[in-house]
Order: structure tokens, then C-alpha cells, then sequence
């Protein structure tokens, strides 16, 4: 492994960021991370599949006009869920939990999204006053295979009728761990970028010992505080970015801004 580019001179010069997004997502982070003279490290902490019964969700593209709301739960959910824009029924409303998955959404050509007002999750969608009032609705879910079950639980307890539908599978990475250990060994990391707490986990059970105590070594930035506190409490100095790319970019700068002796490759 590599890093991904090295960025010319700019208010990152230096710092190798890892990327632990899957490969598409990450990819759009990166060119950013380079435009600020970053050295983007991409190393997918979770592999996205497709569904495992395709058609199922095939099914569900060919009756979208029956819901009365949709929600994608994940840009993942867009990237593998999503019909195409002119599949879309007008007038059917989406819901999306943040910043990043309603950009995805824009992305596929798909109407805009309400996104929450307080936080970035489950928790904050079902505090939309639009997802309060749901009895009798009818309200497709997509997500990927065992995803959390409180936001169609909750919906349902509302008296909505709740269907999931799976877009993807979530797997461990199988290959690569070596080459990223190696780029921390030679101090080419200055920074972790996390997104998902499995992808937490996965990476720190990837790693030996001396790359996972060298992460410690380093700020992570994550955009979920139960993110954050389960990077903490493996041990790593996790902070707290704000949503979407730019929160992500935003404490990158502001950090190394105020530590400039920790940015650069040695």
C-alpha cells in the first residue's frame, strides 16, 4: 500500500491522513484531502456488498409509488439501494440521517433530502416533526443487512407500516492490513479519519499491536459521539468533527493549524 497522492503545498502539506471509508465514498475525500496538500492513506475498514437477495430490492424499485416516505440510512444505502432519478415517483419525500447521505443522494439524481435538526442519526430523524406524526403511513427503509432496529421499530410503535429493505452486506477487509502498518511504522500517518464504529473495529483487529499503539499516538476525527467514545476507549485521542466532509476537513486544518510540528512526514 501506498498513499493515495501526494498533495502539493498547502495548509496540509505533510500529513498522510488514513481514509478509512469504502473505496467510492473514500475517493471524493481524498481528491480534498490532496487539494490541501494532504497525503490521503485509503484503507477501506469495511467491504460493501451487494444485497444478497438482489431481488427483493428489484421488487421494491418496482412498487416505490405504494410509500407514503422513504428513508436512506447511509450514503452506502444510496450508492447500492437507489433507482434511478427518473424511477423516482414525485411528490414521494426522503429522509435522510446526515450530511454525507443526502449529498449521495444528490449525487444519483434523486430530490432532496430532509435531513435531522439536532443529531446526525436515527435519534435525530425520529425527532423530525414529520417522522412524529406517521399513523398509517407506509415508509420504506433502505439500509444494509442488520442494520440497527430502532428507527423502523420506533416508527412502527408510531403507527407506521415499516418496510426494510437490505442494500448491501458490510464485511471485515481481508487483505491490506500489512501495507498500512508498514506506512504507520514509517511515521507517513499523522491522522485517523473514522465513519462507522465497525469500521473501528475492524481496523484495530487488522493491525498489530505496535501500528494500533501508534495510532494512539495520533488524532482521530470521527462525526458521532459513539464513534468517538469507542475510539477513546480503545485508547485513541478521538475528537469530534462536525457533519459531512467539510466537518471532517474543518478539524483536520484546525488541528494541525495548532500542532504544525506533528504535520509533516519525517
Amino acid at each position: 500500500m501506498t498513499p493515495d497522492a501526494a498533495g502539493q503545498a498547502g495548509p496540509l502539506h505533510g500529513v498522510g491522513v488514513i481514509v478509512t471509508r469504502p473505496p467510492r465514498q473514500a475517493e471524493r475525500f481524498a481528491a480534498r484531502l490532496a487539494a490541501l496538500g494532504a497525503r490521503p492513506i485509503v484503507w477501506p475498514a469495511i467491504v460493501i456488498l451487494p444485497p444478497a437477495d438482489p431481488a427483493a430490492l428489484a421488487a421494491v424499485h418496482e412498487r416505490l409509488q405504494r410509500f407514503d416516505m422513504a428513508i436512506f440510512v447511509s450514503a452506502n444505502a444510496v450508492e447500492y439501494g437507489a433507482p434511478g432519478g427518473a424511477r423516482w415517483p414525485e411528490g414521494l419525500p426522503i429522509f435522510a440521517p446526515g450530511v454525507g447521505t443526502a449529498e449521495a443522494l444528490e449525487a444519483v439524481g434523486l430530490p432532496a433530502a430532509t435531513i435531522p435538526r439536532t443529531s446526525f442519526d436515527s435519534e435525530g430523524l425520529l425527532a423530525l416533526p414529520a417522522l412524529c406524526e406517521v399513523a398509517g403511513k407506509r415508509i420504506v427503509i433502505f439500509r444494509g443487512e442488520d442494520g440497527r432496529a430502532l428507527l423502523g421499530d420506533t416508527l412502527r410503535a408510531r403507527g407506521a407500516q415499516v418496510e426494510y429493505v437490505s442494500c448491501y452486506r458490510r464485511a471485515a477487509p481481508s487483505t491490506g492490513a500489512e501495507g498500512l502498518a508498514q506506512l504507520i511504522a514509517r511515521g507517513e500517518a499523522r491522522a485517523l479519519t473514522l465513519t462507522s464504529a465497525e469500521g473501528l473495529r475492524n481496523l484495530l483487529a487488522a493491525l498489530p499491536a505496535s501500528a494500533v499503539a501508534a495510532l494512539t499516538r495520533m488524532p482521530t476525527f470521527a462525526q458521532h459521539a459513539r464513534i468517538v467514545a469507542e475510539a477513546q476507549a480503545a485508547g485513541l485521542d478521538a475528537h469530534l468533527a462536525e457533519a459531512g466532509d467539510g466537518g471532517l476537513l474543518s478539524a483536520l486544518l484546525e488541528w494541525f493549524s495548532g500542532h504544525p510540528a506533528t504535520a509533516r512526514t519525517s
